[in-house]
Protein backbone atom coordinates (compact mmCIF):
# COMPACT_ATOMS: atom_id res chain seq x y z
CA UNK A 1 0.00 0.00 0.00
CA UNK A 2 3.18 1.97 1.17
CA UNK A 3 4.42 1.65 -2.98
CA UNK A 4 1.20 2.37 -4.33
CA UNK A 5 1.00 5.40 -2.53
CA UNK A 6 4.41 6.88 -3.26
CA UNK A 7 3.76 6.17 -6.78
CA UNK A 8 0.33 8.59 -6.70
CA UNK A 9 2.70 11.20 -5.29
CA UNK A 10 5.45 10.70 -7.60
CA UNK A 11 3.27 10.72 -10.98
CA UNK A 12 0.80 13.45 -9.95
CA UNK A 13 3.05 16.37 -10.36
CA UNK A 14 4.28 15.22 -13.79
CA UNK A 15 0.81 14.88 -15.77
CA UNK A 16 0.44 18.37 -15.04
CA UNK A 17 3.42 19.64 -16.64
CA UNK A 18 3.09 17.23 -19.95
CA UNK A 19 -0.55 18.60 -20.18
CA UNK A 20 1.15 21.76 -20.22
CA UNK A 21 3.59 21.12 -22.45
CA UNK A 22 1.89 19.70 -25.05
CA UNK A 23 -0.87 23.03 -24.94
CA UNK A 24 2.17 25.46 -25.31
CA UNK A 25 3.61 23.30 -28.19
CA UNK A 26 0.10 23.60 -29.45
CA UNK A 27 0.31 27.17 -29.66
CA UNK A 28 3.63 27.92 -30.78
CA UNK A 29 2.79 25.53 -34.21
CA UNK A 30 -0.78 27.26 -34.45
CA UNK A 31 1.61 30.71 -33.99
CA UNK A 32 4.27 29.66 -36.37
CA UNK A 33 1.73 28.49 -38.84
CA UNK A 34 -0.45 32.17 -38.39
CA UNK A 35 3.10 34.28 -38.65
CA UNK A 36 5.08 32.46 -40.99
CA UNK A 37 9.01 32.50 -40.92
CA UNK A 38 8.44 35.75 -43.33
CA UNK A 39 5.77 38.43 -41.32
CA UNK A 40 5.54 41.92 -43.07
CA UNK A 41 6.03 40.59 -46.54
CA UNK A 42 4.18 42.71 -49.14
CA UNK A 43 2.36 40.67 -51.86
CA UNK A 44 4.03 42.19 -54.07
CA UNK A 45 7.40 40.57 -53.18
CA UNK A 46 5.64 37.75 -51.32
CA UNK A 47 6.04 33.57 -52.53
CA UNK A 48 3.05 32.42 -53.20
CA UNK A 49 1.98 29.90 -50.04
CA UNK A 50 4.93 30.50 -48.69
CA UNK A 51 6.85 27.53 -49.30
CA UNK A 52 9.31 29.30 -52.42
CA UNK A 53 12.63 30.14 -50.52
CA UNK A 54 15.25 28.40 -48.48
CA UNK A 55 14.00 29.85 -44.79
CA UNK A 56 10.56 28.76 -45.81
CA UNK A 57 11.62 25.36 -46.87
CA UNK A 58 13.81 24.97 -43.84
CA UNK A 59 11.48 26.15 -41.03
CA UNK A 60 8.22 24.45 -42.40
CA UNK A 61 9.93 21.18 -43.10
CA UNK A 62 11.51 21.32 -39.35
CA UNK A 63 7.70 22.38 -37.77
CA UNK A 64 6.46 19.80 -39.35
CA UNK A 65 9.15 17.14 -38.37
CA UNK A 66 8.56 19.00 -34.93
CA UNK A 67 4.72 18.34 -35.35
CA UNK A 68 5.30 14.71 -35.83
CA UNK A 69 7.40 13.62 -33.42
CA UNK A 70 5.30 15.73 -30.63
CA UNK A 71 2.46 13.51 -31.80
CA UNK A 72 3.66 10.69 -31.44
CA UNK A 73 4.60 11.14 -27.99
CA UNK A 74 2.35 13.24 -26.52
CA UNK A 75 -1.09 12.52 -28.51
CA UNK A 76 -3.62 10.69 -27.46
CA UNK A 77 -4.08 8.01 -30.17
CA UNK A 78 -7.92 7.52 -30.28
CA UNK A 79 -8.10 11.42 -31.15
CA UNK A 80 -5.56 10.50 -33.68
CA UNK A 81 -7.07 7.77 -35.33
CA UNK A 82 -10.59 10.39 -35.40
CA UNK A 83 -9.06 12.80 -37.32
CA UNK A 84 -8.14 10.14 -39.92
CA UNK A 85 -9.96 9.95 -43.20
CA UNK A 86 -9.80 8.38 -46.30
CA UNK A 87 -11.64 10.56 -48.44
CA UNK A 88 -8.88 13.28 -47.87
CA UNK A 89 -6.61 10.91 -48.70
CA UNK A 90 -8.31 10.50 -51.78
CA UNK A 91 -8.28 14.33 -52.19
CA UNK A 92 -4.78 14.39 -52.26
CA UNK A 93 -4.29 11.79 -54.68
CA UNK A 94 -5.95 14.31 -56.88
CA UNK A 95 -3.79 16.85 -55.71
CA UNK A 96 -0.93 14.97 -56.44
CA UNK A 97 -1.76 13.45 -59.74
CA UNK A 98 -2.06 16.93 -61.01
CA UNK A 99 1.32 17.92 -60.35
CA UNK A 100 2.39 15.21 -63.47
CA UNK A 101 0.62 17.38 -66.04
CA UNK A 102 1.93 20.66 -64.25
CA UNK A 103 4.35 23.26 -66.38
CA UNK A 104 7.11 22.26 -63.04
CA UNK A 105 5.80 19.09 -61.70
CA UNK A 106 9.18 19.50 -59.45
CA UNK A 107 8.21 22.81 -58.47
CA UNK A 108 4.74 21.50 -58.01
CA UNK A 109 5.67 18.26 -56.09
CA UNK A 110 7.32 20.44 -53.89
CA UNK A 111 3.83 22.76 -53.26
CA UNK A 112 2.38 19.45 -52.16
CA UNK A 113 5.15 18.00 -49.57
CA UNK A 114 4.64 22.06 -48.08
CA UNK A 115 0.66 21.71 -48.39
CA UNK A 116 0.68 17.94 -46.81
CA UNK A 117 3.32 18.99 -44.10
CA UNK A 118 0.81 22.16 -43.12
CA UNK A 119 -2.16 19.68 -42.83
CA UNK A 120 0.21 17.97 -40.40
CA UNK A 121 0.92 20.89 -38.41
CA UNK A 122 -2.51 21.59 -38.03
CA UNK A 123 -3.51 18.11 -37.01
CA UNK A 124 -1.16 18.34 -34.11
CA UNK A 125 -2.80 21.53 -32.83
CA UNK A 126 -6.10 19.92 -32.61
CA UNK A 127 -4.59 16.68 -31.26
CA UNK A 128 -1.90 17.87 -28.54
CA UNK A 129 -3.74 19.58 -26.30
CA UNK A 130 -5.39 16.79 -23.61
CA UNK A 131 -8.46 19.06 -23.10
CA UNK A 132 -9.87 22.47 -24.03
CA UNK A 133 -8.48 23.74 -21.50
CA UNK A 134 -5.32 23.54 -23.37
CA UNK A 135 -6.71 24.00 -26.75
CA UNK A 136 -8.29 27.70 -25.39
CA UNK A 137 -4.39 28.53 -24.87
CA UNK A 138 -2.96 27.72 -28.01
CA UNK A 139 -5.56 29.99 -29.47
CA UNK A 140 -4.60 32.97 -27.23
CA UNK A 141 -0.77 32.52 -27.85
CA UNK A 142 -1.33 32.16 -32.01
CA UNK A 143 -3.87 35.31 -31.31
CA UNK A 144 -1.98 37.59 -29.37
CA UNK A 145 0.90 36.91 -31.38
CA UNK A 146 -0.78 37.81 -34.26
CA UNK A 147 -3.00 41.04 -33.21
CA UNK A 148 0.10 42.62 -31.14
CA UNK A 149 2.89 41.87 -33.84
CA UNK A 150 0.18 43.47 -36.30
CA UNK A 151 -0.88 46.39 -33.83
CA UNK A 152 2.43 47.17 -33.45
CA UNK A 153 3.05 46.81 -37.11
CA UNK A 154 1.08 49.99 -37.70
CA UNK A 155 3.07 51.88 -35.43
CA UNK A 156 6.79 50.73 -36.02
CA UNK A 157 6.45 49.83 -39.64
CA UNK A 158 2.93 51.67 -41.13
CA UNK A 159 4.34 51.10 -44.68
CA UNK A 160 4.74 47.31 -44.35
CA UNK A 161 1.58 46.91 -41.90
CA UNK A 162 -0.60 48.57 -44.64
CA UNK A 163 -1.17 48.79 -47.97
CA UNK A 164 0.55 51.60 -49.74
CA UNK A 165 0.43 53.79 -53.05
CA UNK A 166 2.88 52.96 -54.35
CA UNK A 167 2.21 49.09 -54.91
CA UNK A 168 -0.05 47.84 -57.86
CA UNK A 169 -2.76 47.91 -55.90
CA UNK A 170 -2.81 51.28 -55.58
CA UNK A 171 -6.60 51.72 -54.30
CA UNK A 172 -5.91 50.11 -51.00
CA UNK A 173 -3.42 52.71 -49.94
CA UNK A 174 -4.00 53.37 -46.13
CA UNK A 175 -5.51 49.37 -45.56
CA UNK A 176 -4.78 47.61 -42.62
CA UNK A 177 -2.91 44.16 -43.06
CA UNK A 178 -0.96 43.61 -40.32
CA UNK A 179 1.77 40.83 -40.63
CA UNK A 180 0.12 39.39 -43.56
CA UNK A 181 1.11 39.83 -47.53
CA UNK A 182 -2.38 41.60 -47.96
CA UNK A 183 -5.90 42.38 -46.61
CA UNK A 184 -7.35 39.77 -48.12
CA UNK A 185 -5.85 37.48 -45.87
CA UNK A 186 -5.70 39.65 -43.33
CA UNK A 187 -9.63 40.12 -42.77
CA UNK A 188 -10.66 36.13 -42.75
CA UNK A 189 -7.54 35.78 -40.38
CA UNK A 190 -8.81 38.62 -37.76
CA UNK A 191 -12.42 37.01 -38.58
CA UNK A 192 -11.83 33.63 -37.26
CA UNK A 193 -9.84 35.21 -34.39
CA UNK A 194 -13.74 37.17 -33.56
CA UNK A 195 -14.58 33.70 -34.11
CA UNK A 196 -12.49 32.50 -31.32
CA UNK A 197 -13.26 35.43 -28.58
CA UNK A 198 -16.53 34.44 -28.90
CA UNK A 199 -15.74 30.66 -27.74
CA UNK A 200 -13.47 31.96 -25.44
CA UNK A 201 -16.51 33.56 -23.93
CA UNK A 202 -18.57 31.01 -24.03
CA UNK A 203 -15.97 28.50 -21.98
CA UNK A 204 -16.25 31.63 -19.20
CA UNK A 205 -12.92 32.92 -20.64
CA UNK A 206 -14.53 36.12 -20.47
CA UNK A 207 -11.49 38.53 -20.29
CA UNK A 208 -9.29 36.76 -23.17
CA UNK A 209 -11.85 36.08 -25.26
CA UNK A 210 -13.43 39.95 -25.08
CA UNK A 211 -10.36 41.52 -25.39
CA UNK A 212 -9.55 38.98 -28.94
CA UNK A 213 -13.38 39.87 -30.34
CA UNK A 214 -12.64 43.24 -29.89
CA UNK A 215 -8.74 43.94 -31.10
CA UNK A 216 -9.97 41.23 -34.11
CA UNK A 217 -13.17 42.93 -35.08
CA UNK A 218 -11.40 46.65 -35.04
CA UNK A 219 -8.82 44.94 -37.25
CA UNK A 220 -11.58 43.59 -39.62
CA UNK A 221 -12.89 46.65 -40.22
CA UNK A 222 -10.02 48.70 -41.06
CA UNK A 223 -8.90 45.84 -43.49
CA UNK A 224 -11.43 47.59 -45.74
CA UNK A 225 -12.34 44.34 -46.69
CA UNK A 226 -16.40 44.70 -47.25
CA UNK A 227 -17.00 41.03 -47.87
CA UNK A 228 -14.90 40.09 -44.45
CA UNK A 229 -17.26 42.97 -42.48
CA UNK A 230 -20.35 41.32 -44.11
CA UNK A 231 -19.70 38.15 -43.23
CA UNK A 232 -18.81 37.97 -39.76
CA UNK A 233 -22.03 39.05 -38.27
CA UNK A 234 -23.96 37.06 -40.87
CA UNK A 235 -22.22 33.78 -40.35
CA UNK A 236 -21.78 34.68 -36.16
CA UNK A 237 -26.17 34.45 -36.75
CA UNK A 238 -26.22 32.07 -39.14
CA UNK A 239 -24.62 29.56 -37.05
CA UNK A 240 -24.64 30.59 -33.15
CA UNK A 241 -28.97 31.24 -33.39
CA UNK A 242 -29.88 27.78 -34.40
CA UNK A 243 -27.20 26.35 -32.44
CA UNK A 244 -28.13 27.89 -29.64
CA UNK A 245 -32.00 26.20 -29.70
CA UNK A 246 -30.13 22.68 -30.62
CA UNK A 247 -31.30 23.24 -34.31
CA UNK A 248 -27.85 22.16 -35.78
CA UNK A 249 -29.91 20.42 -39.15
CA UNK A 250 -31.16 23.62 -39.58
CA UNK A 251 -27.52 25.50 -39.25
CA UNK A 252 -26.51 23.02 -42.26
CA UNK A 253 -29.45 23.72 -44.34
CA UNK A 254 -29.16 27.20 -43.87
CA UNK A 255 -25.06 27.31 -44.97
CA UNK A 256 -26.33 25.26 -47.70
CA UNK A 257 -28.54 27.96 -48.77
CA UNK A 258 -26.45 30.39 -48.20
CA UNK A 259 -23.39 29.00 -49.81
CA UNK A 260 -25.81 28.05 -52.99
CA UNK A 261 -26.60 31.99 -52.75
CA UNK A 262 -23.19 33.31 -53.15
CA UNK A 263 -22.62 30.66 -55.99
CA UNK A 264 -25.58 32.21 -57.77
CA UNK A 265 -24.79 35.86 -57.02
CA UNK A 266 -21.16 35.75 -57.97
CA UNK A 267 -19.70 33.38 -60.57
CA UNK A 268 -23.44 32.17 -61.41
CA UNK A 269 -23.76 35.10 -63.10
CA UNK A 270 -22.38 33.72 -65.91
CA UNK A 271 -24.31 30.84 -65.96
CA UNK A 272 -27.70 32.50 -65.17
CA UNK A 273 -27.68 36.11 -67.07
CA UNK A 274 -30.63 37.24 -65.16
CA UNK A 275 -29.03 37.12 -62.02
CA UNK A 276 -26.30 39.94 -63.57
CA UNK A 277 -29.05 41.85 -64.78
CA UNK A 278 -31.00 41.74 -61.39
CA UNK A 279 -27.41 42.64 -59.86
CA UNK A 280 -27.05 45.41 -62.11
CA UNK A 281 -30.76 46.82 -61.72
CA UNK A 282 -29.67 46.86 -57.78
CA UNK A 283 -26.42 48.99 -58.65
CA UNK A 284 -24.02 46.72 -57.07
CA UNK A 285 -20.59 46.31 -58.99
CA UNK A 286 -21.64 42.93 -60.93
CA UNK A 287 -18.11 42.90 -62.45
CA UNK A 288 -17.14 42.25 -58.99
CA UNK A 289 -14.31 44.55 -59.19
CA UNK A 290 -13.27 42.67 -62.74
CA UNK A 291 -13.79 39.32 -61.17
CA UNK A 292 -16.47 38.25 -63.67
CA UNK A 293 -13.67 38.11 -66.88
CA UNK A 294 -11.22 36.31 -65.07
CA UNK A 295 -13.86 33.72 -64.59
CA UNK A 296 -15.04 33.45 -67.79
CA UNK A 297 -11.89 33.16 -69.24
CA UNK A 298 -11.04 30.71 -66.89
CA UNK A 299 -14.46 28.51 -67.15
CA UNK A 300 -13.50 28.79 -71.30
CA UNK A 301 -9.95 27.31 -71.42
CA UNK A 302 -11.61 24.76 -68.60
CA UNK A 303 -13.97 23.20 -71.29
CA UNK A 304 -11.03 22.00 -72.83
CA UNK A 305 -9.54 19.75 -70.56
CA UNK A 306 -12.14 19.65 -67.78
CA UNK A 307 -11.14 15.97 -66.52
CA UNK A 308 -7.29 16.49 -65.48
CA UNK A 309 -7.27 19.96 -65.70
CA UNK A 310 -3.79 22.50 -66.02
CA UNK A 311 -1.69 21.63 -63.11
CA UNK A 312 -1.61 22.25 -59.29
CA UNK A 313 -0.19 26.20 -59.61
CA UNK A 314 0.39 26.26 -63.05
CA UNK A 315 -2.67 27.72 -65.44
CA UNK A 316 -1.90 31.15 -64.61
CA UNK A 317 1.75 31.40 -65.24
CA UNK A 318 1.87 28.96 -68.12
CA UNK A 319 1.41 30.16 -71.85
CA UNK A 320 -1.76 29.24 -72.32
CA UNK A 321 -2.29 32.30 -70.34
CA UNK A 322 0.62 34.44 -70.14
CA UNK A 323 1.12 34.14 -74.59
CA UNK A 324 -2.82 34.09 -75.22
CA UNK A 325 -4.18 36.42 -77.53
CA UNK A 326 -5.26 39.94 -75.72
CA UNK A 327 -8.78 38.73 -74.97
CA UNK A 328 -10.79 41.73 -76.42
CA UNK A 329 -14.11 40.60 -75.27
CA UNK A 330 -13.11 40.72 -72.11
CA UNK A 331 -13.19 43.77 -69.59
CA UNK A 332 -9.82 43.03 -67.78
CA UNK A 333 -6.88 42.06 -69.42
CA UNK A 334 -6.70 38.59 -67.67
CA UNK A 335 -3.10 37.16 -68.46
CA UNK A 336 -0.73 38.53 -65.54
CA UNK A 337 -3.54 37.79 -63.04
CA UNK A 338 -1.98 34.85 -60.10
CA UNK A 339 -5.17 33.42 -59.69
CA UNK A 340 -8.84 32.69 -60.22
CA UNK A 341 -10.75 34.96 -57.22
CA UNK A 342 -12.65 31.75 -57.09
CA UNK A 343 -11.24 29.18 -54.83
CA UNK A 344 -13.55 26.42 -56.45
CA UNK A 345 -12.77 27.52 -60.18
CA UNK A 346 -9.09 27.43 -59.56
CA UNK A 347 -9.60 23.64 -57.92
CA UNK A 348 -11.44 22.71 -61.29
CA UNK A 349 -8.49 24.46 -63.67
CA UNK A 350 -5.99 23.24 -61.69
CA UNK A 351 -6.91 19.37 -61.19
CA UNK A 352 -9.99 18.93 -63.04
CA UNK A 353 -13.81 18.51 -62.49
CA UNK A 354 -13.32 15.13 -60.53
CA UNK A 355 -11.23 16.76 -57.71
CA UNK A 356 -13.63 19.79 -57.65
CA UNK A 357 -16.31 17.33 -56.53
CA UNK A 358 -13.87 15.57 -54.24
CA UNK A 359 -12.92 18.63 -52.29
CA UNK A 360 -16.58 19.69 -52.32
CA UNK A 361 -17.21 16.55 -50.40
CA UNK A 362 -14.12 16.89 -47.95
CA UNK A 363 -14.36 20.45 -47.63
CA UNK A 364 -18.52 20.96 -47.19
CA UNK A 365 -20.77 17.89 -47.15
CA UNK A 366 -18.30 16.08 -44.92
CA UNK A 367 -17.95 18.90 -42.06
CA UNK A 368 -21.59 19.81 -42.40
CA UNK A 369 -22.26 16.16 -41.16
CA UNK A 370 -20.13 16.24 -38.61
CA UNK A 371 -20.94 19.42 -37.21
CA UNK A 372 -25.12 17.98 -37.26
CA UNK A 373 -23.11 14.85 -35.61
CA UNK A 374 -21.05 16.91 -33.12
CA UNK A 375 -21.25 14.68 -30.09
CA UNK A 376 -24.06 16.65 -27.27
CA UNK A 377 -20.82 17.28 -24.94
CA UNK A 378 -20.36 21.00 -23.91
CA UNK A 379 -17.09 21.33 -24.90
CA UNK A 380 -17.85 19.76 -28.54
CA UNK A 381 -21.00 21.73 -29.22
CA UNK A 382 -18.40 25.08 -28.26
CA UNK A 383 -16.11 23.88 -30.43
CA UNK A 384 -17.63 22.54 -33.35
CA UNK A 385 -19.97 26.21 -33.08
CA UNK A 386 -16.64 27.84 -33.38
CA UNK A 387 -14.86 25.58 -35.97
CA UNK A 388 -18.36 25.87 -38.15
CA UNK A 389 -18.37 29.67 -38.38
CA UNK A 390 -14.48 29.82 -38.85
CA UNK A 391 -15.46 27.01 -42.29
CA UNK A 392 -18.44 28.72 -43.32
CA UNK A 393 -17.12 32.47 -43.12
CA UNK A 394 -14.14 30.77 -45.76
CA UNK A 395 -16.29 28.50 -48.06
CA UNK A 396 -18.20 31.95 -48.15
CA UNK A 397 -14.80 34.21 -49.30
CA UNK A 398 -13.87 31.25 -51.55
CA UNK A 399 -16.38 32.41 -54.06
CA UNK A 400 -14.04 35.59 -54.37
CA UNK A 401 -10.49 34.78 -53.35
CA UNK A 402 -8.66 31.85 -53.45
CA UNK A 403 -6.98 30.10 -50.96
CA UNK A 404 -7.64 25.90 -51.34
CA UNK A 405 -4.78 23.97 -51.11
CA UNK A 406 -2.21 26.67 -51.32
CA UNK A 407 0.84 25.27 -48.94
CA UNK A 408 0.93 27.44 -45.91
CA UNK A 409 -1.72 29.89 -46.65
CA UNK A 410 -3.09 31.03 -42.96
CA UNK A 411 -6.89 31.41 -44.77
CA UNK A 412 -5.90 27.21 -46.09
CA UNK A 413 -4.96 26.51 -42.59
CA UNK A 414 -7.81 27.77 -40.92
CA UNK A 415 -10.36 25.55 -43.01
CA UNK A 416 -8.11 22.66 -42.71
CA UNK A 417 -8.42 23.01 -38.94
CA UNK A 418 -12.16 23.49 -38.97
CA UNK A 419 -12.48 20.30 -41.39
CA UNK A 420 -11.03 18.44 -39.31
CA UNK A 421 -12.00 19.58 -36.08
CA UNK A 422 -15.12 18.98 -36.92
CA UNK A 423 -14.80 15.16 -37.41
CA UNK A 424 -12.75 15.23 -33.95
CA UNK A 425 -15.90 16.81 -32.47
CA UNK A 426 -18.60 14.28 -33.80
CA UNK A 427 -16.20 11.12 -32.67
CA UNK A 428 -14.46 12.21 -29.18
CA UNK A 429 -15.62 13.07 -26.33
CA UNK A 430 -13.81 16.05 -25.44
CA UNK A 431 -13.01 17.15 -21.73
CA UNK A 432 -12.23 20.43 -19.56
CA UNK A 433 -10.00 20.66 -16.71
CA UNK A 434 -12.31 23.20 -15.37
Amino acid sequence: MSNIGNLKRTDAPMAIPMRLVASLLAGLILCVLLVSFRPFQPASTAIAGGGGDLVNQLGFGALGGVSILAMIVLADPRRLLSLASPLWVVMFGFVFLSTFVAVDPGAAQRAVIFTIIGVLCVVAVLALPPEMDGFSLALIIAATAVLVLSYVGLVVVPDLAKHTAGEIESEHAGLWRGIFAHKNVAGPVMASFAFAGIYLIRRDWRKSGAAILIFALVFVAHTGSKTSTALVPMVILLVMVPGLFGLRILTALLIVAALAGFFCFTIGTLFFPPLHDLLVQMGADATFTGRTSIWQFGLEKLRETPWRGYGLESFWEAAVVRQAENPYYLDWDVRGIVHAHNGYLDIAIAMGVPALICAMVVLVVLPLVDYVRTLRKRENIFLSDFLMMCLTFSLMNAFLESFFFRRADPVWLIVVMACFGLRMTARVPLQSRS
